[in-house]
């Protein structure tokens, strides 16, 4: 891959999140019964597609087992978090939890928060437990509820690929521009908490 074509795939993951529909993050929106549906969901959430991609961009400044850690710590947490909210086990601050990860994961990204990776795991996994029981919450308890759930784990896990891309791309010479990004999550879940989109 050549320097022109990932400075590319940085500013398209750079842009991604202005391009989305606003936050559905409540219950009982959308369609939720479905892998293409559970799929399309985090594309179409301005905090989940921001969330995501902030979590590969963490991961790629920190480099090393995070690469792959901290993305699998999310999905699989996110699942977790999926089946209590299915099971209608309750879990406090949700909503306002998902707000909060998106301002902290863009300041850990805008900060490059240098953390060991159990502790990344550990932040991430909170988050990750949080966005998976709002959605677990909407989901039916049979097999087309277990198919948003892959759909939407696989969108996930996409997600967190164009961020690792994003980071990875912009490399040690421009690890300021992966800094910006985080930045500009950091901003978006600012927005979010007050409403601006």
């Amino acid at each position: 891959m050549t320097t022109d074509s990932l400075k590319k795939l940085a500013l398209a993951a750079l842009l991604l999140p202005a391009a989305t529909l606003p936050a559905y993050a409540h219950v009982g929106v959308g369609p939720t019964s479905s892998f293409p549906a559970g799929f399309m969901h985090p594309l179409s959430g301005l905090d989940h597609l921001t969330v995501m991609i902030a979590v590969g961009l963490w991961a790629a400044l920190k480099g090393g087992k995070a690469i792959w850690a901290w993305p699998a710590a999310f999905v699989g947490v996110m699942l977790g978090g999926a089946a209590l909210g299915m099971a209608h086990i309750p879990v406090p601050f949700v909503e306002p939890g998902i707000l909060a990860s998106v301002v902290a994961l863009g300041l850990l990204v805008a900060l490059a928060v240098d953390l060991p990776v159990s502790a990344g795991i550990a932040i991430i996994g909170v988050f990750a437990l949080l966005h998976g029981h709002a959605h677990g919450t909407e989901v039916p308890e049979n097999a087309a509820g277990l198919d948003y759930m892959a759909g939407f784990a696989l969108a996930t896990a996409m997600l967190h690929l164009v961020g690792i891309a994003a980071g990875l791309a912009s490399g040690l010479k421009y690890r300021a521009l992966t800094r910006a990004a985080g930045a500009a999550c950091a901003a978006i879940g600012v927005g979010l908490v007050f409403g601006a989109f």
